[in-house]
């Protein structure tokens, strides 16, 4: 029997969604908070999550990555503060689906069969061969994930956009990518789109012939043919320059370009492969970036999560490299003390795997001869990033010391929001107790709409 997980702090609402799930031959269980909620999705076995957006201990949408990193279930997104920005990140985050309240419970019933269906399907497709994946490390749920889709991308030839933060492997992705596919003897041809020069990217990317320009003493086959029978990959498409852009579009349709100084097309069969680290619909929008090029580029897409979204797998990536370094250069494999990991959870990772190689090499070239790494071995940036998080972790854990620091008397404007803040409290929280926890009374009995009500009872922690 296949079970289902609802996450929402109306009571009555879930009660009434229970109650139809149940009719239709589900088990279901339901959380009101955001932590009760990841401690059941986390514990059980769960086919799909519905999951509510204004929840009393955080925003559902702003902790979506936690939820996906405990479950493999589908995840719908239903929230009566429903906006387009929350449906984009959402499906963008991964959802199954997102449904504004109020919803009839046929629609709820619909989105769940279906959710199920292909959750079902999913799970019984053959499991795929062995994949090339060097240099990928992870085995957290976003990483499953990205595992799946990359399996997906082999099997298929067709144009890939690979989206991510910078350092979070991206052209690892595309080198997988290619050496997993059928044109894997081929050249897999790598181009730096932040570094193509304007005065020199045509003849880079298309290439020139014999007396094309001063300086062209001979002919010269460019990027783009050089990948003819196995991959291109553009590497930060988003910094392609629009003129480039408009002519790229042209060798993507009809796979045939004009080299500098020639008098005739040439083709080139290449299979496509993007990344970037920048939104590029917001660049659409700005007029930065082509959406016909963008619709173009990306058939298929996988978006790699930055390491902060994915703690779980820093473990691995640190054996993994520490081995791969102390290897090449032939040296035994450094052991780690406990406060070296400490270290490594505690910082943030801005800049992704690719940082935290820098750190392990840094900290290892530090130990020298030591058979053991320490945190002291670690670039000083990161331990005064650690002492400052946990500074700040201590201080608002002890009402005492937070007290010695703070003014001894409060502004005019403080006051007022503190006042403001008790009295909204104590009212909702009186309206709870009146209503039984019965929304659309509490709202009528408020004069407030749903979204609002919602919104004041998370801000004042009212359940």
């Amino acid at each position: 029997m296949d079970r289902v997980l609802i996450i929402d702090d109306d009571v009555m609402f879930c009660h009434f969604v229970s109650h139809a799930v149940r009719g239709e031959g589900y088990d279901i269980r339901s959380a009101h908070t955001f932590s009760e909620g990841l401690m059941l999705a986390s514990s059980g076995s769960f086919s799909v999550i519905f999951l509510d957006v204004l929840l009393p201990d955080g925003n559902g949408l702003d902790r979506f990555s936690e939820i996906r990193g405990v479950t493999s279930a589908e995840i719908v997104i239903l929230t009566g503060a429903g906006s387009a920005d929350g449906a984009e990140l959402a499906i963008k985050s991964g959802a199954w689906d997102y449904i504004q309240k109020p919803a009839s419970i046929n629609l709820i019933i619909l989105t769940l069969v279906r959710a199920i269906q292909y959750r079902g399907e999913k799970l019984k497709r053959k499991p795929a061969v062995t994949l090339k994946t060097e240099g990928i490390v992870g085995k957290s749920e976003r990483m499953r994930t990205c595992y799946d889709l990359l399996s997906q991308a082999t099997s298929i030839d067709v144009n890939v956009l690979i989206s991510g933060e910078t350092g979070t492997g991206k052209e690892l992705f595309a080198r997988a990518i290619h050496e997993n596919s059928c044109r894997s003897d081929q050249n897999f041809v790598v181009v730096d789109c932040a570094s193509l020069k304007e005065t020199l990217s045509e003849s880079t990317l298309f290439g020139h012939r014999k007396g094309a320009f001063t300086g062209a003493d001979q002919n010269r086959d460019g990027l783009i043919k050089q990948a003819d029978g196995g991959t291109l990959f553009l590497d930060e498409i988003g910094e392609l320059p629009l003129s480039l852009q408009r002519q790229f579009l042209r060798v993507l349709q009809e796979h045939r370009f004009r080299p500098l100084g020639a008098n005739r097309e040439i083709g080139s069969n290449f299979r496509l492969i993007a990344a970037t680290n920048r939104d590029l619909d917001a660049m659409v929008k700005e007029r930065l970036f082509r959406e016909d090029l963008l619709f173009r580029i990306c058939a298929f897409t996988i978006e790699i999560p930055p390491l902060r979204e994915r703690p779980e797998d820093i473990v691995d990536i640190a054996i993994y490299h520490i081995e791969k370094i102390c290897r090449r250069n032939g040296i035994a494999t450094k052991k780690t003390s406990p406060d070296f990991f400490e270290a490594l959870f505690a910082y943030h990772w801005p800049g992704n795997v690719r940082e935290l190689v820098n750190a392990l090499e840094r900290a290892i070239a530090a130990s020298m001869s030591a058979p053991t790494l320490f945190r002291k071995y670690l670039p000083r940036h990161i331990l005064v990033d650690v002492a400052r998080t946990g500074f700040g972790d201590k201080l608002s854990l002890d009402p005492d010391a937070a007290e010695c620091f703070a003014p001894t008397l409060p502004t005019l404007k403080e006051m007022r929001n503190s006042v403001v803040a008790k009295a909204e409290k104590e009212y909702l929280r009186e309206l709870m107790v009146f209503t039984e926890g019965n929304i659309d009374l509490a709202c009528r009995i408020s004069d407030l709409k749903r979204a609002r009500l919602y919104e004041l009872l998370k801000k004042r922690g009212v359940s």
